[in-house]
């Protein structure tokens, strides 16, 4: 839709704005406007960013002229809609899944990361579109983390990774892993393990981010609402809370006091900006399934038509909507590899001696190793 296109004026007005937060024009994308970011530096929205924008926008397009906002009233003017009665009530239609893009999923609640997104993205455009405004936004409670696994779990584990990587195709009672998927799944863990990467930076890491001998690979750490990666490690420095450094980071001072701001920025200045990539070893067995997945990932993709499909190490092996088989794979069809691979691992390996069941939850994997990134790149790197 354009901006024309919604019903409500107040819409019409916050769309009009986020159209040069992120405009959907890719002539105009170099252009977009600056935002207000970490520490209050201007900055261009992501990608990724500026489809939740727009999201946004969907759900206040649907959340006007109910009557739990404002009554039912039409919203003339954008500031309305960031009002704390009226934000407050469209909140309230987010987290109950009444506001959902496809009408038979409403209803469903809505998770609190997603909730945690909508909050991110109000607190981005309420200073861009109702300076004048003062945001309140509701505090969310932490998420729950699933637990880890032990360490002499892990080390099982990589000690059965490194045997299954030598062994042909597994099944059992139709459930079953081919070569190839095993390769890839196997060398997945591998890079888990000794690197700890969330699944978006895993999706990231190129064939090119291997060092020559395979004894490292590099990480491209990402932005997870303040600066790379590096939220818990401000927030143990400044001696405050994570979501404090998130708020801060993201603009958001209303609940926050001047001491803490001025506290997580001096903490920000003493570690300094992340590198762009970080190196971390791999071991023997690691770079055994590495290399083995490598092998398989070179037949796949001999037949793509362009060079420049050809850079991500993790790839399809078979067509879908992303493409032909041997494109990248994306972190959400990642996760869901992942998730269905080890499921079907968990299955066939049941029984076998040593074996215990891995989480399905690659973040759980990811939150139980301690990993520390090797002091520059490699030889070869």
């Amino acid at each position: 839709m354009t901006p024309r296109q919604y019903g409500s004026r107040a819409v019409r007005q916050l769309a009009a704005v986020v159209d040069q937060v992120a405009p959907r024009d890719p002539a105009r994308w170099e252009g977009r406007l600056r935002v207000p970011g970490a520490g209050g530096v201007p900055v261009q929205v992501s990608q990724q960013r500026a489809h939740q924008l727009w999201a946004v926008v969907g759900m206040f397009d649907r959340a006007v002229g109910r009557p739990e906002v404002a009554g039912g009233r039409v919203l003339r003017s954008v500031g309305r809609l960031f009002a704390p009665e009226v934000l407050g009530a469209v909140f309230d239609l987010v987290a109950a899944g009444e506001l959902r893009y496809r009408a038979e999923d409403r209803g469903r609640a809505v998770p609190l990361a997603s909730q945690r997104v909508f909050l991110d993205c109000v607190a981005l455009l309420g200073p861009v579109v109702a300076p004048g405004v003062g945001l309140v936004l509701p505090v969310l409670p932490q998420p729950e983390l699933k637990p880890t696994v032990e360490a002499r779990s892990l080390e099982a584990l990589y000690r059965g990774m490194v045997d299954l990587a030598a062994r042909g195709p597994l099944s059992r009672d139709g459930v079953g892993m081919s070569f190839e998927q095993r390769a890839r799944l196997l060398a997945m863990v591998a890079v888990v393990l000794d690197a700890g990467p969330r699944s978006g930076e895993l999706a990231a890491v190129n064939v090119d981010d291997l060092a020559e001998d395979l004894s490292a690979v590099g990480v491209r750490r990402r932005q997870q609402k303040g600066p790379a990666n590096r939220v818990e490690e401000i927030a143990a420095l400044a001696e405050v809370h994570p979501e404090s450094v998130k708020a801060v980071l993201g603009g958001r001072l209303e609940a926050r006091s001047e001491a803490t701001r001025q506290r997580v920025l001096a903490a920000v200045e003493e570690l300094g900006p992340a590198p762009e990539v970080e190196w971390y070893a791999l071991r023997e067995g690691s770079r055994v399934a590495v290399r083995r997945w490598l092998e398989v990932r070179e037949q796949v993709v001999e037949g793509l038509p362009l060079l420049g499909s050809r850079r991500g190490l993790w790839v399809t092996l078979q067509a879908s909507k992303a493409g032909p088989a041997g494109v990248r794979l994306l972190p959400d069809g990642l996760r869901r590899s992942y998730t269905k691979g080890i499921a079907a691992l968990n299955w066939v390996m049941a029984g076998e001696r040593g074996w215990e069941p891995l989480p399905v939850r690659m973040e759980q994997v990811r939150r139980s190793v301690a990993v520390v990134p090797l002091g520059g790149p490699p030889a070869g790197a």
